[in-house]
C-alpha cells in the first residue's frame, strides 16, 4: 500500500508485532508500508501462547478463527514442586470471549497474519532495511537499503520500530533499554515428547535449579523451557534437553526435535515509547524474560494500542495527548510484565528447603481461593489490563465487557464486541427511554465520523437515524456496563477501552472527553 509521504506509515519488522499493526492499518485504510531485513520470515518456534486479550484483538482485525484452527487451547496452569502438583489455575472465569491461551509456533502467528494482511491488500517488502532516518515536525527522512545493498531516501510521516531486540530504530532515534543486564540464560525447546501431564494446560515447576515449564503445542508437539545456571550459549543436544526435563520434572520423554535454543534474556525497556514521529513497539521498546509467556502478547498489545492512532494522525485527526497516550499506557504494561516475570523467577528459585517448603503451602493454599484464583487467571490471560492513568482517559480505562446473544431492532444477531468493532469511537448509550436516546444521539453529530454510536434499550423502539439499536429486555447490557437507572452514556475507543462514562447520559461530556483524542 502507498499514499501521500505524509500520510505513509513505515513500519519497520515483520513479526508479530509489525504484522498485526499492519493489518490493523489496513483494516483502517491507513497507508503504510511494512519492510523488514530478514529475506525470508523466521524458521524458529520462538513465543508461541497468544491469551485472552491479543485473541480479542485478533478477532477484530478478522484472524482469530484461523488462529485458533491452528493451535491447541489451553484451559489453565498447573503449578509443581518436588514431584507434587501443588496447584490448578483455571481460565473458564476470564472475561473474554476467549477464555483461554492459544498454543503454536510463532511461525504460525506469523502466518496467519501475512495471510490476513495479503487478505487486506497488504504485503511485507524483503530484504529492506531502515538503516538512517532524521526527523521535523512535518515527516521522516528514513535512508532505506533494499536487496543489492542500494540505498535510497524516502519521507513517511511515522515510523513504527517492531524490529525486535537488536532494533535498528532504538538506536537511530538514540533510545537504550534500561534496566537489569546480568542476563539470565535460558534453554527453549519444541520438541516431540510423551508426558504424563494435562495436555490442556501449561505446567510450571518450581525447582532449585530454576523455573522449568512445559507448554502442549499441537500434536505431540511441547515447548520445554528452563532457566539455567551459567555454561555457555551453545545448541542443545536432545540428550541435554532430556537430561534437564528428568531433574526437573520426570515423566516426559522426548523423541524428536523442531527447535532446540539456548540464549540469555535481559530484562529492560526504552525511557520513552515515542521520539517524536518515531514509536517503538514490541521487543523494541522492552525485552523480558519468557518464564511468564507475555513477551509476544505486549507487544501485539502495544500495536494494537498504537495503530489506531496513528489511522487518526493521518487522518489530521489525532491530538498530540492522544500520541502521547501510546507511552503513558503501554510503558506501564511492560514494565508490570517485567517485574512478574522477575518475581515468578525468584520464587521458583529459592533454595532453603525450608523456605520452598513455606512456598509450596503459601502457594496451594492461596490458589485454592477463588477470588485469587480468578485475578491470577485475568494477570496470565492479560484481561486485567487498563489505563487509568491516561491522559485521554476519564476513570478507569478498564476494557469494555462483551455481551454475546443481542438481538438488534432490525432482528439481527450480535455481540457487544462486534458492534464496537466499526474502528471508529463508539458511544455506548445505555438508554431508558428512546427520545432521551434519540436526543443525545442528535446532540453529539457534531463529532461526525469520530463517532458511532449504539443505543441500548430496554424495550422495543423505532430506529435512530445514524445509530445501531440494540434491545436489552433483561437489562444484560446495562448491568455488565454499571448502567444506573437513569443510564449511562459510555465512550469507547477503536481499541475496545473505555475512554469515559457519564451517569446519568451527558453529551456534552462526553465530546469534551472525546476531543482530549480527535481533533475536529
Amino acid at each position: 500500500m502507498s499514499g501521500p509521504a505524509e500520510r505513509t506509515v513505515l513500519v519497520a519488522g515483520a513479526g508479530p508485532v509489525g504484522l498485526l499493526t499492519a493489518c490493523e492499518l489496513a483494516r483502517r485504510g491507513t497507508p503504510f508500508r511494512l519492510i523488514d531485513r530478514l529475506p525470508e520470515p523466521t524458521t524458529e518456534s520462538r513465543a508461541i501462547v497468544v491469551h485472552a486479550r491479543s485473541l480479542e484483538m485478533l478477532a477484530t482485525v478478522g484472524a482469530v478463527d484461523a488462529l485458533i484452527g491452528a493451535s491447541v487451547p489451553l484451559e489453565g496452569v498447573e503449578l509443581h514442586s518436588r514431584g507434587k502438583r501443588l496447584a490448578k489455575i483455571g481460565f473458564t472465569s476470564v472475561d473474554s470471549p476467549y477464555p483461554f491461551s492459544a498454543s503454536l509456533a510463532q511461525t504460525e502467528t506469523e502466518r496467519v497474519l501475512r495471510e490476513r494482511l495479503a487478505a487486506l491488500g497488504g504485503r511485507v517488502e524483503r530484504p529492506v532495511e531502515l538503516v538512517g532516518l532524521t526527523q521535523d515536525a512535518d515527516g521522516v527522512q528514513a535512508t532505506l537499503r533494499g536487496p543489492a545493498g542500494e540505498e535510497r531516501e524516502e519521507v513517511y510521516g511515522w515510523v513504527v520500530g517492531a524490529d525486535g531486540g537488536h532494533s535498528s530504530v532504538r538506536s537511530l532515534v538514540g533510545q537504550r533499554l534500561d534496566g537489569s543486564f546480568k542476563g539470565e540464560r535460558f534453554l527453549l525447546a519444541d520438541v516431540d515428547a510423551e508426558h504424563d501431564y494435562d495436555p490442556r494446560r501449561m505446567h510450571i515447576f518450581f525447582t532449585p535449579e530454576g523455573p522449568f515449564l512445559l507448554f502442549p503445542m499441537p500434536g505431540r508437539r511441547v515447548r520445554l523451557m528452563a532457566q539455567l545456571d551459567g555454561g555457555d550459549d551453545a545448541t542443545p543436544t536432545l540428550k541435554e534437553t532430556q537430561a534437564v526435563a528428568d531433574a526437573r520434572a520426570g515423566g516426559i520423554r522426548v523423541t524428536g526435535s523442531h527447535w532446540l535454543s539456548s540464549f540469555e534474556i535481559h530484562h529492560g525497556q526504552v525511557p520513552h515509547y515515542r521520539r517524536g514521529r518515531v514509536f517503538l513497539s514490541g521487543d523494541a521498546a522492552h525485552i523480558h524474560s519468557p518464564a511468564g509467556g507475555q513477551g509476544m502478547n505486549t507487544g501485539m498489545q502495544d500495536a494494537f494500542n498504537l495503530a489506531w492512532k496513528l489511522d487518526l494522525a493521518a487522518r489530521g485527526r489525532a491530538t498530540e495527548a492522544l500520541l502521547d497516550s501510546y507511552h503513558a499506557e503501554r510503558h506501564p504494561v511492560a514494565r508490570r510484565v517485567i517485574q512478574g516475570t522477575t518475581a515468578l523467577t525468584r520464587v521458583a528459585t529459592v533454595r532453603p528447603l525450608q523456605v520452598q517448603r513455606v512456598r509450596d503451602h503459601a502457594a496451594s493454599l492461596v490458589t485454592s481461593l477463588g477470588p485469587v484464583e480468578r485475578k491470577a487467571a485475568e494477570q496470565v490471560e492479560e484481561t486485567d489490563i487498563a489505563y487509568p492513568d491516561s491522559p485521554v482517559v476519564d476513570g478507569s480505562g478498564e476494557h469494555a465487557p462483551d455481551v454475546a446473544n443481542l438481538r438488534t431492532a432490525d432482528g439481527r444477531t450480535t455481540t457487544m464486541h462486534a458492534l464496537l468493532g466499526s474502528g471508529a469511537h463508539t458511544a455506548v448509550h445505555l438508554a431508558v427511554d428512546a427520545g432521551d436516546a434519540a436526543a443525545a444521539v442528535g446532540r453529539l453529530r457534531e463529532a461526525g465520523d469520530a463517532l458511532a454510536h449504539v443505543v441500548v434499550l430496554p424495550g422495543p423502539a423505532d430506529p435512530i437515524d445514524g445509530a445501531t439499536v440494540v434491545l436489552d429486555p433483561g437489562r444484560r447490557v446495562a448491568r455488565r456496563y454499571g448502567a444506573g437507572d437513569d443510564g449511562a452514556l459510555v465512550l469507547v475507543r477503536p481499541d475496545g477501552y473505555v475512554a469515559g462514562r457519564v451517569d446519568p447520559p451527558d453529551p456534552a461530556a462526553t465530546l469534551a472527553c472525546l476531543r482530549r483524542a480527535v481533533a475536529p
